[in-house]
């Protein structure tokens, strides 16, 4: 073999001669190491959702545009080998989906291997307003086809349902919470809470937090309301303790105090909910901002946004009674600049807590390390400095596996928006 088809061969067995830059690396002042972690998601994708399956690989969801009048929904695996496994798949392209920088779809994995996604769909409201309802479809093929797609609810009304929260019900059955605008009386008095009212016309009932299950027959099962009054556009969240699934959301008294709750189910039934910290926060709107939890057995940390007392804050609490009771929160940050957007992680070593910061300066993506129990803060460290500002960058998620964090968000230069990945891993 000459010089030139040896050059040849090899650069086909490289599948290619050009250098792929390898992903940067730093290390923090603790020690973390900080590695990009490119996500294989065109630019123009936004709204993602990160979740880990039961066989250990993590799925990345997010929206894109699709032609001038259509968005699709995409996903893709992240294997425990640290390979994306697939170029991005489709789950549903239309007209009429939601995209709304807080109110993103979601995806999960349960462990006989079917993969759930959901998304929002634009209906005409009673009142003429937008109104929108919960679609769910499943795959048992990994994402090479998906079922015709189904209305988590029931209740025939076009009003807003939205803020979905997933969880594993059993080895084929995957459980649903949702906001449910059936009791507002009508979308133009939920959607008033988007726009800084407090979501409720005269005569109007509240918006309620419902739940259910669905089989990959799609057939929806023990459905429930969990709480008729809560918050009108705050996201819920959802981890599987010892002793149940542990929903948390933000609740919504007779007097606009709008504090995080936390209910768990217990057989076939939802506990009482229970204020994880009474702050007493007064707001008669909406801050679209809902807490977010993690469990590990019977321990569980919940992290959340709160203004009471005109101060921005992010708080943790933590349990070990898979949230009977939540010890006193630890502050994670405080001030001006906090616009929070929380998520949360937790493992045998540590909890981590993400969040969003921006001053005059821009915006910043924030990942502190606590203690499994909270009782030490181990390290914090700016992921990221983002370019975009204000709503624009949603809510960055993220999910812990292997003792390491993985992070993603949507920063937006030059009026596109497009995700950003992080991997960190604590020193040994």
């Amino acid at each position: 073999m000459n010089n030139a088809l040896a050059t040849i061969a090899a650069c086909v067995l490289l599948a290619s001669c050009q250098q792929v830059p390898r992903p940067e690396t730093t290390t923090d002042a603790a020690g973390n190491t900080l590695t990009q972690w490119p996500v294989p998601a065109a630019a123009g994708s936004a709204q993602p959702d990160l979740s880990l399956a039961p066989d250990g690989r993590l799925l990345l969801s997010w929206i894109k545009p699709y032609d001038k009048s259509r968005h699709a929904l995409q996903y893709t695996t992240f294997d425990r080998q640290g390979q994306w496994q697939w170029t991005p798949k489709t789950i549903a392209v239309g007209a009429s989906m939601v995209v709304n920088w807080a109110d993103t779809p979601h995806v999960a994995a349960t462990a006989d291997g079917t993969i759930w996604a959901h998304w929002l769909q634009k209906t005409r409201g009673e009142d003429g307003g937008a109104a929108y309802d919960v679609i769910v479809t499943h795959s048992v093929d990994d994402g090479l086809t998906w079922s015709a797609p189904v209305r988590a609810h029931d209740d025939g009304k076009a009003v807003e349902h939205g803020f979905v929260s997933f969880w594993p019900a059993a080895r084929d059955r995957l459980g649903m919470a949702w906001l449910d605008g059936r009791n507002t009386g009508g979308a133009h008095a939920a959607h008033a809470a988007h726009d800084g009212g407090n979501g409720t016309a005269e005569g109007a009932g509240m918006m309620s937090l419902r739940a259910a299950t669905i089989d990959t027959a799609s057939r929806i099962a023990d459905a429930v309301e969990v709480d008729p009054s809560v918050c009108d556009c705050c996201g819920t969240d959802v981890a599987v303790t010892a002793r149940g699934p542990l929903l948390v959301y933000r609740d919504r008294t007779d007097n606009e105090i709008r504090d995080i709750h936390a209910t768990r189910l217990e057989g076939d039934a939802w506990r009482a909910s229970r204020v994880v910290h009474a702050d007493g926060w007064k707001i008669a709107a909406c801050p679209v901002n809902g807490p977010a939890v993690a469990a590990a057995g019977d321990n569980a940390v919940v992290a959340w946004y709160s203004a009471a007392g005109d101060m921005p804050k992010v708080q943790l609490a933590y349990s070990v009674d898979a949230g009977d009771t939540f010890a006193a929160p630890v502050q994670v940050d405080a001030g001006e600049a906090v616009q929070g957007r929380v998520d949360v992680a937790l493992d045998a070593k540590q909890a981590w807590v993400a969040w969003l910061r921006e001053d005059a300066a821009g915006q910043s993506l924030w990942l502190a390390r606590y203690a499994p129990d909270l009782s030490r803060e181990l390290s914090r460290t700016q992921v990221a400095k983002l370019q975009g500002r204000g709503r624009a960058t949603g809510f960055p998620k993220l999910a812990a596996r292997d003792g390491e964090a993985f992070v993603v968000w949507t920063d937006v230069a030059a009026g596109v928006p497009q995700l950003h990945g992080m991997r960190i891993a604590p020193p040994r």
